[in-house]
């Protein structure tokens, strides 16, 4: 087996580990928004915002902070594998074989309505939205401290 066969086995690794992380990501941010959903859910019973509902707002922030790093993570390493398999595209740029992640002309055939949509790299709202609603946790929970301090 030569060189290139060699990196051609190593660039299909790359290109698998890289698409096999956005199942992954799916998963957590669908995980990330039902829970999120079930602790609005378990806020809003009993009526209005009070200090005896810190543990949810608290599980809330601590758990999308958790998840932020845990998405942080696996779109860190799908960035990874997808830099190592465009270095070794990058060597054999005349071998069609190594171009699989080269996707512009495709994407350019594709309707306008759809290229638009799909403009936004999933790594922003990945992230953002436990970076939100960690936020939202966090100012929920110093709102409910400091409303309680102002009772006093």
């Amino acid at each position: 087996m030569d060189q290139t066969e060699k990196d051609y086995i190593a660039y299909r690794a790359y290109v698998d580990l890289w698409a096999a992380e956005n199942p992954i990501k799916t998963n957590k941010l669908q995980v990330l928004l039902i829970v999120n959903a079930l602790l609005v859910s378990a806020l809003h019973v009993g009526g209005d915002f009070h200090i005896a509902k810190w543990p949810i707002f608290m599980a809330g922030s601590v758990s999308c902070v958790i998840w932020l790093m845990s998405i942080g993570r696996t779109s860190l390493f799908q960035k990874v594998w997808q830099t190592k398999a465009i270095e070794l595209s990058n060597t054999y740029t005349a071998d069609r074989r190594f171009q699989l992640l080269d996707t512009e002309a495709a994407e350019l055939a594709a309707p306008r309505w759809l290229r638009f949509l799909g403009a936004v790299p999933s790594r922003f709202y990945l992230l953002g939205a436990p970076m939100v609603f960690a936020l939202a946790w966090t100012g929920g929970l110093l709102y409910i401290i400091l409303k309680r301090a102002g009772s006093q």
